[in-house]
This record gives C-alpha cells, structure tokens and sequence, in this order.
C-alpha cells in the first residue's frame, strides 16, 4: 500500500473545488537571520582557531617533556652546563611556554574573535531595532 499525495478527486459534480490559498504577502527579508549568518560560522571557526592553537602550545610542549623523560632519560640527565641537567631546564621552560599560550590566546582573541563578535553584536543591535520598529509600526497600522 502506497501514499498517493496528490489531493483527492471528487467524484459527485456537485461538490465544489477545493479553494485555492492565497499565497502569504511578506515583506522580504533585506538580510538573512542571525542564526543563518555566515558570521557565526566565522566565529566559530576563529574561536576554535583560538583555542586549538592556546591549548596545543602548553600541552603539546609538556608532552613532550614527558616523552623525553620517559624514552630518553640519557638525554634528560645530560648536563647543559654545570650542575644544571637539560631535563631541569625543560621544566623550568615550562613556565615561560605557558605564557606563550596566554599570549598567542589573547592575541589571536584581539585580531581575530573580538571583532567578529563584534560585527555580529552590531548587527543583531541592528535587527532588534528593525524588528521593533516594524512591529510599531503594524501595531499603529501605518
């Protein structure tokens, strides 16, 4: 048994036809939705950017001070000068690359995540406003 959509066929002539709707009268739309906006999807993509980038910095150089502590001890325990063993030094290095990630995390927020955010921000200030005044004006009935 299938689903046949076409609409029904009278079959008393009596009957009248189907009235036919009146297609909507709608102002179109000058822009597209807030929630369509390819401006979100940049966002998303430059906050995303943002934090992969922060994130892989200060963990990526922490593993790898593990993996050196762990597969090459000999070259952990070698001495970089004297009395300071190059293992030692990595680890004191890890304070200065967490910084580094502070750093490029903000940087990259300035340049480019703010003023996406703030684009959008604008423009949804933009459409709050046409949307009131357009329902102003339909409840004045201009």
């Amino acid at each position: 048994m299938s689903h046949d959509p076409s609409p029904p066929h009278f079959t008393y002539p009596w009957q009248p036809p189907l009235p036919v709707p009146e297609p909507a009268h709608r102002q179109p739309a000058h822009h597209a939705p807030l929630g369509h906006h390819s401006d979100l999807r940049l966002l998303r993509t430059a906050y995303r950017w943002q934090r992969r980038v922060a994130t892989l910095t200060a963990l990526g150089y922490f593993v790898l001070f593990l993996v050196l502590s762990a597969f090459a001890p000999s070259l952990m325990t070698s001495r970089v000068s004297t009395g300071l063993p190059l293992g030692l030094l990595l680890a004191l290095v890890q304070l200065p690359v967490t910084w580094l990630a502070i750093a490029l995390y903000e940087t990259t927020a300035r340049r480019r995540v703010d003023p996406l955010a703030d684009r959008i921000r604008k423009q949804s200030e933009l459409d709050a406003r046409r949307e009131s005044r357009g329902t102003r004006r339909k409840e004045t009935g201009r």
